[in-house]
């Protein structure tokens, strides 16, 4: 069975490493971190966000004031996209 390891012996596995894989124990890092942060935030949210509120973020999604959009998706977008660049924030 694994046991989990101190932070000097974890210190010390990584001095032992060659200089060759330290940015791929440094991308590695980064992602544990992102892995820890986004279930962080996500238990976070899940306990803020009530049920009812989200019915109520639902509820308003039609309340725009554009007209007709389902029925004209594909004017919009064709307005939207560039055929050659795809999507872009500049307009020319």
């Amino acid at each position: 069975m694994l046991t989990t390891p101190t932070h000097q012996e974890l210190i010390q596995t990584i001095s032992d490493l060659p200089t060759e894989v330290l940015p791929e124990l440094a991308h590695f890092i980064d992602y544990l971190r992102f892995k820890f942060d986004f279930h962080k935030n996500t238990e976070v949210e899940a306990k803020t966000t009530s049920g009812s509120a989200v019915l109520l973020a639902i509820a308003g999604i039609g309340e725009s004031d554009e007209d007709d959009v389902s029925e004209r998706d594909e004017e919009i977008l064709a307005n939207e996209v560039d055929p050659i660049h795809g999507w872009s924030l500049k307009r020319d």
